[in-house]
């Protein structure tokens, strides 16, 4: 099976959103929609999409199945790193927490804390934490992706504008050798910076493997960050930005 880049981010989106336009893709890749209809026909021959109208979207529970392999990958890694961003988070405090399979194992790892006030865009968070009498979890409104349980969206950004919390918890999808920080869905890229711009400390978590990926939309910069938490940071290059921009870099290792 020979898949084009253009087939690989095309699927790459598709799995993070379920569904894809042509006339999204065609303005996102600049090519015509006659382009992006032949790549989707030739997906869908190799059953990796199905066609609806308008676009393509994953076939039956796919999406729910790549999230659950998303969260074990570099698991023990995600626990470390959740258990050191959280014991950057004193009781008592505001923070946000936006989507991702980190960001996860950070909210896991505030079950110990008391008093905190948890706003999030991701329905898995606001799960877990829910249940604890402890803490109020305050949930994003929008248009809930069934891929993830992300939110996201315009009304999603303007919810988040009304808050300005003491602590931000965010992940990205791959870290550029640049040190921008990317993502695939504008709609949550939208959202990350509207918690990035309502947060008094942001804290960056994200494992070893985003420095081996890349994604079109950029969200921020490194040095936009107050903390970057990672396992492990082999680049020079992140270390030298962290350093000339007062970016506390922790390297938590695996559990």
């Amino acid at each position: 099976m020979y898949l084009t880049p253009r087939h690989e981010r095309i699927l790459e989106l598709a799995k993070i959103e379920e569904r894809v336009l042509v006339e999204d893709l065609a303005s996102r890749f600049n090519v015509t929609p006659q382009t992006i209809r032949k790549d989707l026909n030739d997906l869908c021959e190799q059953q990796l999409l199905k066609r609806i109208h308008g676009g393509a979207e994953l076939p039956s529970g796919v999406a729910n199945l790549e999230y659950e392999e998303r969260r074990q990958i570099a698991a023990p890694e995600k626990s470390a790193i959740g258990r050191a961003a959280a014991a950057l988070i004193p009781n008592e405090s505001s923070l946000f927490i936006n989507i991702g399979t980190t960001t996860e194992a950070v909210s896991e790892a505030l079950l110990d804390h008391v008093g905190l006030m948890a706003i999030t865009n991701n329905i898995n968070v606001a799960n877990r934490l829910r249940v604890y009498r402890k803490f109020e979890v305050v949930m994003a409104g929008g248009v809930v992706r069934a891929a993830d349980g992300g939110i996201v969206g315009e009304t999603a950004v303007d919810f988040i504008r009304q808050f300005k919390v003491d602590h931000a918890v965010i992940g990205t999808s791959a870290i550029d050798h640049d040190g921008a920080l990317l993502d695939f869905d504008i709609r949550e890229v939208k959202v990350a910076q509207a918690i990035i711009e309502n947060a008094r400390n942001v804290i960056l978590v994200a494992d070893s493997t985003k420095f081996e990926r890349t994604a079109p939309v950029r969200i921020a910069h490194l040095s936009q960050v107050n903390t970057f938490v990672t396992d492990i940071c082999a680049s020079d290059t992140i270390r030298r930005i962290c350093v000339d921009n007062d970016v506390r870099l922790i390297e938590a290792g695996a559990a």
